[in-house]
């Protein structure tokens, strides 16, 4: 069996970009769920809590045209809430029990 190789793919559309809806959305709703949980909001914290939600949330790619973004994620947002601010809830108990800040 061998390994196709072939030419890179270069994008080059000037008016378009693909974004992690999830990504958008959890940084969306994370200050809001910490600060209703008494959760640490250092710098590690919220990255180490950021990631764990990331991970466990599928991604959500979208294309869309330069800074439309968040006319896309205002439409998806209803279908997701729930299951993000219920991440958001399990990674910070998951971090406040090992923190790693100083």
């Amino acid at each position: 069996m061998s390994m196709m190789k072939g030419k890179k793919v270069v994008l080059s559309a000037d008016n378009l970009e693909i974004s992690n809806y999830m990504e958008v959305a959890v940084l969306d709703h994370l200050g809001a769920v910490l600060e209703s949980l008494n959760s640490c909001q250092c710098e590690n914290c919220l990255y180490d809590i950021l990631a764990i939600a990331l991970n466990k949330l599928p991604p959500k790619y979208v294309v869309t045209r330069k800074g439309q973004l968040y006319t896309k994620i205002n439409n998806l947002k209803n279908q997701f809430e729930v299951d993000i601010i219920a991440e958001i809830a399990q990674a910070s108990a998951i971090v406040s029990r090992a923190p790693r800040h100083d």
